[in-house]
């Protein structure tokens, strides 16, 4: 398990920061106030800032890293400390399948963000999906310390939160490149997603907007 921790930390998460950093820097319009909730040690959000400096992130996490690349705030895993509608965006990259119930999380970043909420997670879809999320979750996050309930949620569940709470999906990539080939044909497929979401009455997005 060392190596593969090694290999991870060394080069897996570097490619991450830097594909998912691409992609929510290309989503987001303009001069937004930005929540990132669960975020680590910061790297993700310096990526996005570091092309998009008309971003400001803020970070919160349940646990607090010393050496964390943007300024954060602890907080408990479940109410997010801030107060209503503090922030035009809130970001939630591999964070709610970390929680025992998804949906209440979400229902905080709704509140905290006036405007869009940004996800980065897996569906549990296809053959042996489940036992290979396990293995990537055990690999990038057990030597952290980071929670690993394992509540995975196939697309059908994600879609029938998202009505629930009623979020607009506005962008939707179920095809993410985080890993190298020949990894990738293990462990990319279709069990990564990130989402552009907004509150179902709000005008969904204009090209004019990014």
């Amino acid at each position: 398990m060392k190596v593969f921790d090694k290999i991870h930390g060394g080069y897996v998460h570097r490619r991450r920061v830097r594909v998912l950093g691409e992609i929510f820097a290309s989503w987001l319009p303009r001069d937004l106030s930005i929540l990132d909730v669960g975020c680590g040690d910061g790297l993700l959000a310096e990526e996005i800032t570091t092309g998009r400096p008309d971003l400001e992130i803020t970070g919160v996490d349940v646990l607090v890293r010393a050496d964390c690349a943007i300024p954060m705030t602890p907080f408990d895993g479940e109410t997010v400390p801030f107060g209503d509608g503090t922030f035009d965006v809130v970001l939630l990259a591999d964070v709610l399948h970390h929680t025992t119930d998804p949906s209440r999380l979400l229902r905080e970043a709704m509140r905290v963000s006036r405007r869009l909420i940004v996800i980065k997670d897996h569906t549990r879809n296809g053959l042996f999906a489940g036992a290979t999320l396990r293995f990537m979750d055990s690999v990038g996050n057990a030597r952290h310390g980071v929670a690993l309930p394992n509540n995975y949620w196939s697309h059908e569940q994600w879609a029938a939160a998202f009505e629930d709470l009623g979020l607009r999906v506005d962008k939707w990539i179920n095809k993410v490149s985080l890993y190298p080939w020949p990894a990738s044909v293990l462990f990319t497929r279709k069990l990564h997603f990130c989402a552009l979401l907004a509150p179902g009455d709000l005008p969904a997005l204009s090209k004019g907007d990014h």
